[in-house]
């Protein structure tokens, strides 16, 4: 198949996995209306979390991620919370939701660190000095613990979108 992009293998990581509890962070959470500082741990205080990790907004695996989730409902659902997170501003976060049609909330990281904190970094080919998180997936209990895991292993790589919703099924 003639790709017009070239998939690249990603180096291994020591990433939270299933029964790993992951670190607290705050940072600026971004809705369709505004946004504000929260931390993971005021989320998971509510109930489960679905925290998806993605490129930055405008690259066309955050746009398909995000029409996925929207497309499958997740965004809906009473049993979990499902938040994103990436590099983006909250200036672009907000573009991304009004554009997508997408109610969803995006965390905004622009330093990247709650990537490093995962150990999901991806530095960017052909972008000197610039990273962002990999795609990932962690489906989150109440205390933080992660119940599914997915980190890509390559990019671009999507996650099983059954599989997680298997596992947003057995919270």
């Amino acid at each position: 198949m003639d790709l017009p992009f070239d998939v690249v293998d990603l180096s291994e990581t020591d990433h939270p996995e299933e029964g790993d509890r992951v670190p607290d962070f705050e940072r600026p959470l971004v809705g369709p209306e505004y946004w504000e500082d929260v931390a993971l741990s005021t989320l998971t205080d509510e109930g489960p979390v679905v925290l998806v990790f993605h490129p930055m907004d405008g690259a066309f695996p955050a746009t398909y991620i995000w029409n996925e989730v929207r497309e499958r409902g997740w965004l809906d659902r009473d049993d979990a919370q499902v938040v994103g997170l990436s590099i983006s501003s909250p200036y672009e976060h907000a573009d991304l939701l009004d554009e997508r049609g997408v109610d969803a909330r995006l965390y905004s990281d622009p330093g990247n660190g709650v990537a490093e904190q995962f150990d999901i970094v991806n530095d960017l080919d052909g972008m000197a000095g610039v990273e962002e998180p990999r795609p990932a997936v962690f489906v989150l209990d109440s205390e933080r613990v992660v119940q599914y895991a997915w980190v890509a292993s390559e990019w671009p790589a999507f996650p099983d979108y059954d599989e997680v919703e298997a596992a947003i099924d057995e919270l």
